[in-house]
């Protein structure tokens, strides 16, 4: 990969690092929020749970509203209207306006990175596309990983607003680079909106959105209460929790790193063997979740899988659809986040039904579900080619 590639995909990251430290770094202010603007943890809750319910509708609408500007002024379009938001979340005393803060920009979400994943995708010679992809996908990974502990320091440390002059700063930092340092990027080839959506004519998309949804469900259902099995199950103290769930966060950073040369080494492999590696790693958390030295390795596993998981998503979805890059891409988003709320919800379900330790059942069932979908998947491709088609045309 050349110098500039190099440069133009890490500021890429960058920018989709702000936008998912916005996004996921009030988790870890809900308590403060609740504190400061008078409002229960619950109503709280709804700067999290309203922006992502804001994500998964907007992911299909707005890329392809926006897919025929110029590529470079819409992202920095987005990075401003979270400048903004973030703004306007640091100086108000109402919640309302806080609320309204974080929902506009929820809108815009799916722009930018489906902007930034088709822009690193066609930055680089085709074969290198996931490599591309993967290090984009870091950011996400960090946005995770930074996002909750450091704002959740400056608010213990200094103040709420402080945190949120934080995701200001980071946010601020990817729009100057963008506007100093990425060339002008005309629009995609010019297609009409319904051209764009008739991939969805496609049976091999419907499958890989499925397959989607089920396969960020098993990964994500069960994170969402990881924490609480770490505490639960394993028993470990709230300082040693805050240490397993970072180590997972730098695994997932490594595993987003490495998957676009893990997908170019074997593909098929790659996509196909996740949910059977999920469940092999459910069981063993099954077996040895009560050990604190047993769950360090599997946490550190589980956190590269997941890195992995999330560029394969994004791949075998935009491979079907490469002339719809944009769009393909808010689909993802839309369906990973379908995936994790359904998922969170029947794994909830089942710590209430028999206990914390039962999180593995939701996360094993949609892992198997997920399996289903990507055998259907191939058996579109096989399809395609037994009517004379190649893989090549069939995508196209």
């Amino acid at each position: 990969m050349m110098k500039g590639h190099r440069l133009f995909i890490f500021i890429l990251a960058v920018g989709v690092f702000g936008i998912l430290n916005t996004e996921m770094g009030v988790i870890g202010l809900l308590p403060y929020v609740s504190a400061y603007f008078g409002v229960s943890i619950s109503e709280a809750g709804a700067l999290v749970s309203l922006f992502a319910l804001i994500v998964a509708v907007s992911g299909p609408v707005m890329p392809l509203l926006m897919s025929r500007f110029e590529r470079k002024k819409a992202m920095l379009f987005v990075l401003a209207v979270f400048i903004a938001g973030n703004i306007v979340s640091a100086v108000t005393d109402s919640f309302a306006v806080l609320l309204a803060a974080r929902v506009i920009p929820a809108f815009f979400h799916p722009v930018y990175c489906a902007l930034a994943f088709s822009a690193a995708a066609e930055a680089v010679p085709r074969e290198y596309a996931p490599d591309a992809v993967g290090k984009v996908m870091v950011g996400v990974a960090a946005g995770m990983v930074l996002g909750v502990p450091v704002s959740n320091f400056l608010a213990d440390v200094v103040s709420l607003q402080a945190a949120f002059a934080f995701f200001t700063a980071v946010t601020a930092a990817a729009f100057l680079a963008t506007l100093c340092c990425i060339p002008s990027m005309p629009a995609g080839p010019k297609r009409t909106y319904g051209e764009q959506i008739g991939i969805l004519r496609r049976p091999a998309v419907w499958m890989s959105i499925f397959a989607i949804v089920f396969m960020n469900g098993a990964l994500f259902g069960v994170f969402t209460y990881l924490a609480e099995y770490l505490g639960v199950v394993t028993a470990l103290s709230g300082g040693a929790v805050s240490l397993f769930l970072f180590a997972y966060g730098l695994s997932n950073s490594a595993g987003s790193f490495l998957s676009g040369r893990l997908i170019r080494w074997n593909e098929g492999l790659i996509v196909q063997a996740f949910p059977w590696i999920l469940l092999a790693l459910y069981a063993l958390v099954w077996l040895g979740g009560t050990t604190a030295a047993v769950m360090a390795v599997l946490v550190v596993a589980w956190g590269f899988i997941g890195g992995v998981n999330a560029s394969t998503q994004q791949y075998i979805l935009t491979q079907t659809a490469p002339e719809a890059k944009e769009f393909a891409s808010g689909i993802f988003l839309t369906s990973a986040n379908a995936g994790t709320m359904a998922a969170s919800a029947l794994c909830g379900w089942c710590i209430a039904q028999w206990g914390t330790a039962a999180v593995l059942l939701g996360g094993a069932s949609f892992a198997a579900v997920s399996a289903v979908f990507l055998w259907l998947r191939l058996l579109a491709f096989r399809s395609a080619r037994s009517d004379g088609r190649s893989a090549a045309s069939f995508y196209s």
